[in-house]
């Protein structure tokens, strides 16, 4: 093997691997997004994170708008 073909391998092995660590950070980021707000349904915007990054990435941005959206204020009570 040449040093070349080493240093092809390297390059190789780094692409691969930041690839991996793109598409974890793609699954994880919309539910830490949403649990950091305080969204009520944080668990469910990070199952359909990491749902839609397995079945093809096309709905993902749609999750994280989803983990975006503001969560409507409680009703307040009328105070006697």
């Amino acid at each position: 093997m040449s040093g070349i073909d080493i240093f092809a391998w390297i390059v190789l092995i780094i692409m691969v691997a930041s690839a991996i660590g793109v598409v974890c950070i793609a699954g994880w980021l919309p539910g830490h997004i949403a649990a950091t707000r305080g969204h009520p349904w944080a668990e469910a915007v990070t199952v359909a994170g990491w749902i839609t990054l397995i079945c093809g990435f096309a709905l993902w941005p749609i999750v994280l708008v989803w983990a975006y959206v503001d969560v409507p204020a409680p009703p307040r009570t009328k105070q006697s």
